[in-house]
């Protein structure tokens, strides 16, 4: 059998339906988005070497929308994270949520969570890093999206890229993390994290964290919370006393109602603040 090139799986991934194996049972209280007014799919975003897929949603009229990039959990683009992309759709939004394991593996076929991290595991910052610049470019050609305007939001894994992301490129206007880790090990695959770059952030970017989230503890929080005090960015850091990791989640039984909606109208009045 003849072996496949990367560039040839990159180029023929595609993004899943549904949700993720690993996270069934879905909770009785997700939220579906329609796509009335929308224009919303799987698309195909040119990288380095080939293309990787991701979900994008975007209003039916008009043009020169503020750009929101939607990074993923460790369960890959599934229904819930498409769903984002649409609510984001419709207040006037173009969301872009790309496949960014799609070179290491499809998570979304996998049921056991130790299968998923050693996934996740694989796939470096700087191929993320510059995937999601090859997404922003693909946003304005393609999608009709405004450079000056851009966003972005991460849950749990993507809360780590959403912060890493907006110390990269200094173009970003406004990032909100929701409870993404702050501190790790550095590695040749992962040689930053959170509080590493806090000191330097120039871009303003909410923090979203449960005080019961037992895989973040708080005292790292504060850490980040501490470094942040002399950067430039003006960035801040919300706890919920009460809720657990993965308080959006709202197919899952983490899902916690008020947390998740307070948080929502925060990033929609930081996304405003600061001018997307």
């Amino acid at each position: 059998m003849k072996e496949i090139t990367r560039r040839q799986f990159i180029a023929t991934a595609t993004l899943t339906t549904g949700f993720a194996l690993a996270v069934k049972p879905i909770s009785a209280q997700v939220i579906t988005t329609d796509n009335q007014g929308l224009v919303a799919g799987a698309v195909k975003i040119p990288v380095q070497d080939g293309e990787i897929p991701a979900y994008r949603a975007l209003p039916a009229t008009g043009g020169n929308f503020p750009i929101v990039l939607v990074i993923q959990e460790i369960f890959g683009v599934h229904e819930h994270i498409q769903d984002i992309c649409r609510r984001f759709a419709k207040l006037g939004y173009v969301a872009i949520a790309p496949e960014l394991f799609a070179r290491q593996g499809d998570v979304s076929k996998l049921s056991n969570i130790d299968e998923i991290r050693q996934v996740v595991a694989k796939v470096p910052d700087a191929q993320v890093l510059s995937d999601l610049d090859a997404t922003v470019n693909w946003a304005v050609k393609s999608a009709k999206g405004n450079a000056d305007r851009l966003a972005i939001t991460g849950f749990c894994w993507g809360g780590r890229i959403t912060w890493l992301y907006s110390a990269y490129n200094p173009k970003v206007k406004a990032g909100v993390a929701w409870y993404g880790r702050l501190v790790g090990n550095n590695t040749d695959l992962t040689p930053k994290h959170p509080v590493d770059i806090a000191s330097n952030l120039k871009v303003p970017v909410l923090g979203l964290y449960g005080g019961q989230d037992t895989g973040i503890p708080l005292d790292t929080v504060e850490q980040m919370r501490d470094r942040l005090k002399s950067s430039s960015s003006k960035s801040d850091i919300i706890v919920y006393p009460e809720a657990p990791h993965a308080f959006f989640a709202d197919y899952r039984p983490s899902y916690r109602e008020k947390e998740a909606k307070d948080g929502w109208q925060r990033l929609q009045a930081w996304f405003k603040q600061h001018g997307v």
